[in-house]
């Protein structure tokens, strides 16, 4: 076995993909359940958005409403990014 793999440099590599595990599965959980909870609301998810545009075409942006549109390029990125920040938090929670 290699002194590479017990190097400050490789400690350093591992810890970094666990910040980035953690950060992703922060998003992931949020995204799960904002999905679920603007599907109880009614509004369209990014998959609703897609299938839409998939069979309507350009008549799918006249389709949606404006709380589509405010959830989809507002709300939803918004949210994500406070999975982001659980994420990271968690994994400062935990290694620092």
């Amino acid at each position: 076995m290699s002194l590479l793999f017990f190097s400050g440099e490789f400690i350093c590599y591992l810890f970094t993909m666990f910040k980035l595990y953690f950060i992703g599965l922060g998003i992931l959980i949020v995204a799960i359940v904002a999905n679920i909870i603007i599907g109880k609301i009614g509004l369209k998810s990014w998959y609703d958005f897609l299938e839409l545009l998939t069979n309507q075409g350009w008549d799918t942006f006249k389709i949606i409403n404006f709380w589509d549109y405010l959830w989809l390029f507002f709300g939803y990125p918004l949210i994500l990014s406070l999975g982001y920040l659980a994420g990271l938090n968690c994994y400062k929670f935990l290694f620092n």
